[in-house]
């Protein structure tokens, strides 16, 4: 959609998911290391049962919101209605919305290989993953050629949204390899969140809401403003997520004496399992023996 909403529409949807990442990856490393320091396998096992429950329902949200997401493209008043080229005219039809439906299936896509692999165990390792960095890749695919033709503002403050978008790509498709990496899932977060803020930024600057002051959109010193304004969006949400992780992660050790401190560099304890029960097309990891 090409207004206000069509930007705070995907821009809540990478929001919510970025910030219930950075809850709920601290969350399990932490409930992990404290099952692990039991020395008990019936611990450790209902905990991850749990968390596989958590991530079959994660993986029904993400179908349920973008699904959503494709009938409002679609449906909206001035949308497409399903229609993808208009005979009438001898031309394409909202190309615009056909193209922000595309990224949502992919991302319903994404949220069913959550439930296949969740749900069923019948998916191959580490699909979950897979699916999801296709899903970000085709999502900067799509942007990539989404701006022939526009304002030299608008132009720019997409090109800038490429940036996050093809660098959670990467960062998803190295989890596909290497999970549980503390890390990788902070990253995957920070650029989940800075995905949902920017999407709200860009319908701010080209669909001002509530009748506020337009931007010259070919006007230099605005482009300078909003490189800047980036990097702040980029500097507030890592810090809310880094604040995000270590409060979680001071909560439990406070709760959990004996949980031990999370290295962001290497993989949580009795990795090996760990890998299996999350699925690595590396298998098992000798790096902590």
């Amino acid at each position: 959609m090409a207004n206000f909403k069509g930007h705070a529409l995907p821009g809540s949807f990478f929001f919510i998911f970025g910030l219930w990442w950075a809850i709920k990856y601290p969350l399990k490393h932490a409930k992990l290391r404290r099952k692990d320091s039991g020395a008990h396998g019936v611990g450790s096992t209902t905990c991850l049962t749990n968390f596989r429950r958590i991530e079959l329902v994660e993986g029904i949200v993400k179908t349920a919101f973008s699904f959503i997401g494709m009938m409002a493209e679609q449906f909206v008043p001035d949308g497409p209605h399903m229609r993808l080229y208009d005979r009438d005219v001898q031309a394409w039809d909202h190309l615009m919305n056909w193209q922000h439906t595309t990224m949502y299936l992919f991302f319903m896509l994404s949220g069913l290989a959550d439930i296949l692999t969740y749900g069923t165990r019948l998916g191959p390792p580490a699909l979950d993953r897979l699916m999801l960095s296709i899903a970000v890749f085709v999502e900067g695919l799509l942007f990539g050629y989404h701006l022939h033709g526009r304002a030299s503002l608008d132009v720019h403050i997409h090109s800038l949204l490429l940036y996050v978008v093809f660098g959670g790509a990467a960062v998803v498709f190295l989890e596909v390899f290497v999970p549980n990496r503390p890390s990788l899932e902070l990253m995957r977060s920070s650029l989940a969140l800075i995905q949902g803020t920017w999407f709200y930024q860009i319908g701010f600057v080209l669909f001002p809401p509530n009748g506020g002051p337009e931007w010259n959109l070919e006007d230099h010193e605005n482009m300078t403003f909003i490189t800047m304004c980036f990097c702040w969006h980029i500097f507030f949400n890592l810090l809310l997520c880094n604040v995000i992780f270590s409060t979680v992660t001071w909560l439990m050790r406070c709760h959990s004496p004996g949980v031990s401190h999370m290295h962001l560099g290497t993989l949580f304890p009795a990795s090996a399992r760990g890998n299996k029960e999350n699925g690595s097309l590396l298998g098992e990891s000798d790096e902590d023996e």
